[in-house]
C-alpha cells in the first residue's frame, strides 16, 4: 500500500472524529439548552464556544453566554436568599403562632378571671357591689394595660385596689357616719398598718407582680425572637457572595455538567461566607433561648398566672370577709388616728349595721367556674413552647449545614463525583468556621471581615436587652418600670420634700386607658397626729404664706422698675 493511500485513510478518519467530535459538543449544549428554555432563557448557544467572554465561570468551552451567566447570577441571588428564608419561615412562624396562642391565652384568662369575680359577687353582694364595682374593674383594666404596655407600676397599683377598697368598705360597715374626702385618705393610709384584709394583700401582690411579669415577658420574648429571625433572614448578600454562589451552583451547567452537586465541604464554605453575619447572632441567640426557657420554668411553677388569676376572686372575697369580721376594731383605731367622724344628719335616716356591707361569701362549684382559657392550659402551652425552644437553639451557626443539606450539595460519599468550583472532582479544602472574623481565609468567598452588617449587630443589641429583661422576670423584677420610676421619682430621690405637704399622688397616664390615682406609701407621715381638718387647713394656710411672702418682694421690684425708668427720663 503507498504512502498515498495511508494518507488518504488518516485524512478521512480525521474528518470523520472531527464531525462525531462536533456532534458531541452540540448535544452537550442541547441539554443545557432544554433545561434552560424551560427558565426562559433564549440565548443559549446550540455548541460549545470559547468562554474568554466569562467572568466567573471557568473560560474553557463553554455552554454560557456572557448574558446567561448575568441571569444565572441573578438567579444564583433569587436561589440563596429563597433558601435562606424558606429555612428560616418555619422558625418565624413557629415563634409567631406561639405568641398568638399565649397572648389569646393570657388575654381569656383576665376576661375569665373578671367575669367570674363579677359573676360570684354581683349575687353575693348584689347592689352594693354593683354600687362599687368600677374599683375591681379598674384593676383588671390596670392588669390588661400592663400586660399590653408595662407602664403600670404593678405594686403601686395594687397597693392603690387595697386602698380604695378599704374606703369604699368602712363607709359600708359605718353608715351612721358621714365622711369627707379628706377622711377617706386619712382612711385609706392606714391599709399597711393595720392589714384590716388580713394577709391576702400581701401575698396576692406578690403573686400576681411575679407571675404577670414573667407572663408579660415571656410573651415579649416570642414576639422578639419572631420578629428577629424574619429580619435577619431576609439577606442581602454582597457582590463577593453573589459570585461564589453563580460559580457554586451554575457554572457547572455551563460546562454541560447538569447533574453534578457541589462538593458538600465547598457549599459550607460558600454559605459560611455568605452567613457570616448571621452565625455572628448565635451567641446572643442562644442567650436568649437560655433565658426564655428559664422563664418558662417559672411559668410552670411558683409564677404560675393561670393559678393565680383563676382563683382571685376567691382571694378577694377571703379578704372581704376578714375586713368584715375585723371592722369594729379597725374602726376603732381609725377613729383614734383620723379622728371621729361627723354623725349623720338627723334629717337623713341612717342605716343599720346590718343593712350595710354584712353579705357572706358563697364559692363556685367547679362546674360554675369558667372553662380553660383558650382551650388549653398554660402547663401544655409552655411544654410546647419550651420543645421548639430547644429546636432553636445554634440555629443560625447550623443554618450553613442545613441549607446545604437541603438538596444542594452533594452527599459525603460523592466526594470524587461533585462540582469543586472548578470541575468534578474531590474539594480539597478543609471548612472554615462560624462568624465574620473565621471568614479571613475562606478559599470559597471573599469576605470583608471589617464590614459588620448593620441589621445583623442591630438585632444581637434587641436579643441583648430582651435576654436582660428576661433574667430580671426571672426574678420577679420589672426592669422596664424600675428604669422609668428612677428618672421620674423625685421624691424619693433627694427632692427635699417631707412631712404631710409632700403630694402623695404617683400618675400613670394612657392615651387608651383613664387616668387612675396611685398613692405611693406615706414613708414620712405619722397617721396618729394627723386629722382631715388640719390636711385642708395646712393647704390654706400654705397658700396664704406664700401669698403675705411674696407681697413684699413684688412691692419691692415695683419700686426698683419706677427708679430705673425715672433714672432714663432724667438723662
Amino acid at each position: 500500500m503507498s504512502w498515498v493511500h495511508i494518507s488518504t485513510i488518516v485524512c478521512t478518519l480525521a474528518a470523520i472524529c472531527a464531525s462525531v467530535l462536533g456532534q458531541l459538543q452540540t448535544r452537550s449544549c442541547t441539554e443545557v439548552r432544554q433545561v434552560y428554555s424551560s427558565k426562559g432563557f433564549n440565548d443559549v448557544p446550540h455548541q460549545e464556544i470559547s468562554g474568554e467572554h466569562l467572568k466567573v465561570c471557568p473560560q474553557g468551552y463553554t455552554c454560557c453566554t456572557s448574558e446567561m451567566e448575568e441571569k444565572l447570577s441573578h438567579q444564583s441571588q433569587h436561589d440563596f436568599r429563597h433558601a435562606v428564608m424558606e429555612t428560616s419561615d418555619k422558625l418565624q412562624s413557629t415563634f409567631a403562632s406561639r405568641y398568638r396562642k399565649f397572648d389569646e391565652f393570657f388575654t381569656e384568662l383576665l376576661e375569665n378571671a373578671q367575669k367570674s369575680l363579677n359573676d360570684m359577687f354581683v349575687r353575693t353582694y348584689g347592689l352594693l357591689y354593683m354600687q362599687n364595682s368600677e374599683v375591681f374593674q379598674d384593676l383588671f383594666k390596670e392588669l390588661k394595660r400592663y400586660y399590653m404596655t408595662g407602664n403600670v407600676n404593678l405594686e403601686e397599683m395594687l397597693n392603690d385596689f387595697w386602698a380604695r377598697l378599704l374606703e369604699r368598705m368602712f363607709q359600708l360597715v359605718n353608715p351612721q357616719y358621714h365622711f369627707t374626702e379628706g377622711y377617706l385618705d386619712c382612711v385609706s393610709k392606714y391599709t399597711e398598718q393595720l392589714k384590716p384584709f388580713g394577709d391576702v394583700p400581701r401575698k396576692l401582690k406578690l403573686q400576681v407582680t411575679r407571675a404577670f411579669i414573667a407572663a408579660r415577658y415571656f410573651a415579649q420574648g416570642l414576639a422578639a425572637a419572631r420578629d428577629v429571625v424574619s429580619k435577619v433572614s431576609a439577606v442581602n448578600p454582597t457582590d463577593e457572595c453573589v459570585q461564589a454562589l453563580l460559580k457554586m451552583m451554575y457554572c457547572p451547567h455551563c460546562s454541560g455538567l447538569l447533574t453534578v452537586k457541589p462538593c458538600n465541604n465547598y457549599c459550607l464554605n460558600v454559605m459560611k461566607g455568605c452567613l457570616a453575619n448571621q452565625a455572628d447572632l448565635d451567641t446572643e441567640w442562644n442567650n436568649f433561648i437560655d433565658a426564655m426557657l428559664m422563664v418558662a420554668e417559672r411559668l410552670e411553677g411558683p409564677f404560675n398566672i393561670e393559678s393565680v388569676m383563676d382563683p382571685i376572686d376567691v382571694k378577694i372575697s377571703d379578704a372581704i370577709m376578714n375586713m368584715q369580721d375585723n371592722s369594729m376594731q379597725v374602726s376603732q383605731k381609725v377613729f383614734q388616728g383620723c379622728g371621729k367622724p361627723k354623725p349623720v344628719s338627723l334629717s337623713r335616716p341612717s342605716r343599720a349595721v346590718s343593712d350595710g356591707f354584712n353579705a357572706r361569701f358563697r364559692p363556685y362549684s367547679p362546674e360554675e367556674r369558667p372553662t380553660t382559657a383558650a382551650g388549653t392550659s398554660l402547663d401544655r402551652l409552655v411544654t410546647n413552647v419550651k420543645a421548639k425552644l430547644k429546636q432553636a437553639k445554634k440555629f443560625w451557626s447550623t443554618l450553613p449545614n442545613n441549607i446545604c443539606s437541603h438538596n444542594i450539595s452533594a452527599s459525603t460519599v460523592e466526594e470524587d463525583e461533585c462540582w469543586n468550583g472548578s470541575n468534578k472532582s474531590r474539594y480539597t479544602f478543609s471548612v472554615t468556621g462560624n462568624g465574620l472574623a473565621s471568614q479571613i481565609n475562606n478559599p470559597a468567598v471573599i469576605v470583608d471581615i471589617t464590614k459588620p452588617d448593620i441589621v445583623i449587630r442591630r438585632n444581637i443589641m434587641v436579643l441583648r436587652t430582651v435576654t436582660n429583661k428576661l433574667k430580671n422576670a426571672y426574678n420577679g423584677n420589672d426592669v422596664d418600670f424600675q428604669d422609668t420610676g428612677d428618672e421620674s421619682s423625685g421624691e424619693e430621690s433627694g427632692s427635699g420634700c417631707f412631712g404631710t405637704d409632700c403630694h402623695l399622688d404617683f400618675d400613670f397616664t394612657s392615651t387608651d386607658v383613664p387616668l387612675v390615682r396611685m398613692p405611693l406609701k406615706p414613708k414620712r407621715i405619722n397617721p396618729n397626729k394627723m386629722d382631715p381638718k388640719d390636711i385642708d387647713d395646712d393647704k390654706n394656710g400654705s397658700d396664704s404664706n406664700v401669698a403675705c411672702s411674696n407681697g413684699p418682694a413684688q412691692l419691692v421690684l415695683l419700686i426698683s422698675c419706677l427708679v430705673t425708668v425715672l433714672q432714663r427720663q432724667l438723662r
